[in-house]
């Protein structure tokens, strides 16, 4: 944050206009991300305002908090109910993951205060990944019994750690050896977008649709981001990928509708991430549309254009300013 200019950093202006405009239109859940959100030198004035224009607040942190910003978070929001202000921690192996002993100490101070109210996130960036952390972490800390388990996609434009689609099938076999201890502790898992239906087999999908109330999907649709700067984007890894502005868009719905209008143009040109893609009953039905878009657009990153244009259109630059519709 100290190197971060003033247009890196959520201003009150941009706040309360985009506040006025998630309640113009019908979404009542205000969700902080980052970077940290946490860093934001008015983060505790921020949740507040939200909580106080009627908003459930779900900040995805990495829990690196100082002790001055804990004491005062639990201060203002000791009694602030769970389903009005929650946690989404994104949490790494410390045995696979480097991660300096003063951050560890942070995470586990965090967790320690914070546990009722946290439901322990991971993303899977290594097909040799463990869960076990994450089971002492919730049993140790009193966490949601809930793990929201999301896959490293890469990011469209540009250059970064990801599971390769040859690697899906190890990761899903591995994700299932922990299925045992899922049970036995009841913990529920929730998996994020990007999971391709046919890599899963039957019983998996029967394991998957009891123990998380049906509520596993297999799409990949656009969620939209809203950078500092009013700029939007898709989703993550399509962060770079067709950005506009919040100013374009009267609500929500006029959004996702044209995020979606692009999504499947390009996946009549891109398809899945398998050959069996174009085949596929499920991607027919909607059941499945094939995997990550981010996964689909990395395999022609590198080739010549000579494709339909919408399949190109990602910045990688992180200063250029959005660009307006169809510019």
């Amino acid at each position: 944050m100290a190197e971060s200019s003033p247009d890196d950093i959520l201003s009150w202006e941009n706040l309360i206009y985009i506040a006025d405009f998630l309640q113009a239109s019908g979404e009542r859940v205000f969700r902080l991300l980052g970077g940290e959100p946490t860093l934001h030198p008015d983060f505790n004035a921020i949740v507040l305002y939200l909580l106080n224009r009627q908003f459930a607040v779900n900040v995805f942190t990495s829990g690196v908090v100082s002790d001055s910003a804990l004491d005062e978070m639990v201060e203002l929001f000791g009694d602030v109910a769970p389903d009005r202000l929650s946690f989404i921690c994104n949490l790494n192996d410390p045995e696979k993951t480097r991660t300096p002993l003063a951050e560890q100490e942070a995470i586990r101070r965090f967790l320690r205060v914070l546990g009722e109210r946290v439901v322990p996130g991971f993303n899977i960036y290594r097909a040799d990944f463990c869960l076990e952390f994450l089971f002492q972490l919730i049993n140790e800390f009193g966490l949601q019994r809930h793990i929201r388990i999301g896959i490293a996609h890469p990011i469209a434009g540009k250059k970064n750690l990801h599971i390769r689609v040859r690697q899906i099938d190890e990761v899903i076999s591995r994700l299932f050896s922990y299925a045992p201890t899922f049970e036995r502790l009841r913990v529920k898992p929730g998996l994020d977008c990007g999971f391709p239906i046919c890599r899963f087999t039957n019983d998996q999908l029967a394991w998957l649709y009891r123990h998380t109330g049906g509520k596993s999907e297999f799409g990949c649709g656009p969620v939209v981001d809203i950078g500092p700067d009013m700029s939007i984007w898709p989703c993550f890894p399509l962060s770079s990928f067709h950005k506009r502005s919040l100013f374009e868009f009267n609500t929500l719905r006029e959004i996702h509708d044209y995020y979606e209008h692009i999504h499947q143009s390009v996946r009549i040109e891109v398809g899945g991430l398998y050959d069996d893609c174009d085949l596929c009953t499920h991607r027919e039905d909607r059941i499945c549309v094939g995997g990550c878009l981010a996964h689909a657009l990395a395999r022609f990153q590198d080739e010549p254009r000579v494709r339909m244009p919408e399949i190109y259109e990602w910045d990688t630059t992180s200063s250029s300013a959005p660009p307006t519709r169809g510019s």
